[in-house]
């Protein structure tokens, strides 16, 4: 008998992603599922699912714990080039006085599942961005954003949780295909009332498989899945990071947005946006 929280995989997509059960109708023999790494929810007849046994738990998590440690890496070696880089430029004297102060971009990130919004906190202290989070329904975002963005005033906004195609083969233009694509648009259009300017709000909107191009035409300079595929837990965190320590005199470079992130191009994509990185002097001594 299967139950809420069994870890599962699908017999029919040859046991590619692992899911907790977070809703069964025995009546329809039907159950709904999660992604525990991935930002995906589905559907699936009780009798294609089949348990996951700790061997393969352990092997399914360590796989993409190296896909975050290789992103992470990442990001290290990119920040250790652009502080050489800032280093070279004719107000070195300026910065070698040590007195300077860093303000990277602030971000609000709303989530629709509270596990991945714990992690994407965790990454966010990890990577030095100033970061707020709150777990909200993908269906009342729109409602909360206005009192969220009033009260936080945040240079970046995530707006992520779980999406899904509802049925595979299915027009892929048509909104109604998509378990919460509706919900982002919504809560994108919200925030763009609040905050018209892209450049003032970025905004980064999606999950697996959601509508890319309706997501960029309700107003996000971000968002997934240009291709419909699964994107990371993590990929949200990362186009925030990057966003965040770009110089506010430059243009975030959208190839190396995408290139941080653990999906890529296929998944994740957006508009020219300017940066939020601020250089402040002197530091106080207080």
């Amino acid at each position: 008998m299967w139950k809420i929280g069994d870890l599962v995989t699908r017999k029919s997509y040859g046991k590619d992603i692992c899911f907790h059960i977070v809703e069964v109708e025995p009546d329809k023999s039907v159950a709904t599922l999660k992604g525990i790494e991935v930002r995906l929810m589905a559907d699936a007849p009780l009798s294609d699912l089949e348990r996951v046994t700790e061997n393969e738990l352990r092997h399914y998590r360590e796989s993409y714990t190296r896909e975050e440690n290789d992103c992470l890496r990442l990001i290290r070696m990119r920040r250790l080039v652009e502080e050489e880089k800032r280093m070279m430029r004719s107000d070195v004297k300026f910065r070698a006085s040590h007195d300077f102060f860093e303000k990277p971009g602030r971000v609000l990130h709303v989530d629709g599942d509270v596990n991945y919004l714990d992690k994407c906190l965790m990454f966010y202290e990890e990577l030095r961005i100033p970061a707020v989070g709150h777990h909200v329904n993908e269906a009342r975002m729109a409602e909360v954003l206005p009192h969220f963005l009033e009260e936080y005033q945040p240079d970046i906004l995530i707006l992520t949780g779980h999406d899904g195609l509802l049925r595979k083969g299915q027009d892929l233009g048509n909104l109604y295909n998509y378990r919460n694509t509706e919900k982002f648009i919504k809560a994108v259009k919200a925030a763009r009332k609040y905050e018209r300017s892209f450049d003032d709000l970025i905004i980064f909107a999606g999950a697996c498989q959601s509508h890319y191009e309706s997501l960029l035409d309700a107003g996000a300079n971000f968002a997934s899945s240009p291709h419909r595929i699964l994107i990371h837990a993590l990929d949200p965190v990362f186009i925030a990071e990057k966003i965040a320590y770009t110089p506010i005199n430059q243009t975030v470079n959208i190839f190396d947005v995408v290139k941080s992130t653990i999906t890529g191009t296929d998944g994740l994509g957006g508009l020219e946006t300017r940066g939020k990185y601020r250089i402040g002097l002197p530091r106080s001594p207080y």
